[in-house]
């Protein structure tokens, strides 16, 4: 009897509807005002204009430390307005006159016909370093900080089992962290552009274990400086000292790389962040870098 009730079961969950699954590459951007996006939508190409195919992104919102809320979001498609001012309250976002690099790098990578799913959780003038800017990424500190909002915006991520709504059943793949942020322990003192590099070290470890792939590609922006200043001085006097750390951390990892054509980016009318021209550049040079890392690091041609 037993038997005829196993074949029964086996029978019955053999008729259910199998939903197919997409696979989906995930990225996860993070830093800080530069990573946020300063470029204005209103002098993109008509060909960045649009929503990008085969893209979503998860905007998490941004909460100053020691608040409640950060990380909250939707799954979103790619377009501009991801930027500076983006807004979002967890049930609808609230798109800006901006974006970030997020736009011309999903571009790139979905051409490939592959889909992408970027992870966005960044902070202007945030820092590595306790206390050094608007916010830390320490993961020492008791009261929650960025570190645990960029968590927070990777689970509530996850937990959306169709990101794009088509009925589909989604399995979100890690394939790569994008990084850029530095300015703000540059600016600070040196003893906080000393610490970068261990700083450095222990949040990529700890975001790799988050996106649970020690290997994970990693991409770092290499931080410039505008000298738009009365005196024309550096706005980060301690700039050298991180672009040490930032080049030793990927000379030390091989999955590691460093986009260094940043700084030959045009500045806005600010001292702190590029030009349209340059965010677009800035999100196809992250692209190329992390796509040679995946075929050496993932075996992904």
């Amino acid at each position: 009897m037993s038997r005829y009730i196993f074949l029964i079961l086996i029978f019955i969950i053999s008729c259910q509807p199998i939903k197919e699954v997409d696979i989906w590459k995930v990225y996860y951007f993070g830093g800080q005002s530069n990573m946020d996006g300063y470029g204005h939508n209103s002098k993109l190409p008509d060909s960045l204009k649009k929503v990008i195919p085969n893209s979503m992104i998860f905007n998490g919102y941004r909460q100053n430390q020691g608040f409640p809320k950060g990380g909250i979001g939707i799954w979103a498609p790619v377009e501009p307005g991801h930027g500076y001012l983006f807004e979002t309250n967890g049930a609808s976002n609230n798109l800006s006159d901006l974006f970030g690099p997020e736009l011309s790098f999903a571009n790139v990578l979905e051409k490939d016909s592959e889909k992408i799913a970027i992870i966005k959780y960044s902070f202007g003038g945030s820092s590595l370093y306790p206390s050094a800017g608007y916010g830390d990424w320490n993961p020492d500190q008791m009261r929650r900080n960025h570190y645990d909002n960029a968590l927070s915006t990777i689970n509530n991520a996850y937990e959306i089992k169709d990101i794009n709504g088509d009925g589909r059943l989604d399995r979100l793949i890690p394939h790569g962290i994008i990084w850029m942020q530095g300015e703000s322990d540059a600016k600070y003192s040196q003893k906080s552009a000393d610490s970068y590099l261990e700083n450095l070290k222990d949040l990529m470890a700890l975001l790799r274990a988050a996106l649970r792939n020690e290997n994970l590609p990693v991409v770092i922006g290499k931080i410039n400086d505008s000298y738009m200043t009365p005196d024309g001085k550096p706005t980060q006097p301690f700039i050298d000292i991180v672009h040490s750390a930032q080049k030793g951390f990927t000379d030390m990892d091989g999955c590691a790389s460093y986009v260094t054509e940043i700084e030959s980016y045009e500045f806005s009318d600010d001292a702190w962040h590029y030009d349209t021209d340059g965010f677009i550049r800035m999100g196809i040079a992250f692209a190329k870098a992390v796509k040679k890392l995946e075929s050496e690091c993932l075996g992904i041609n």
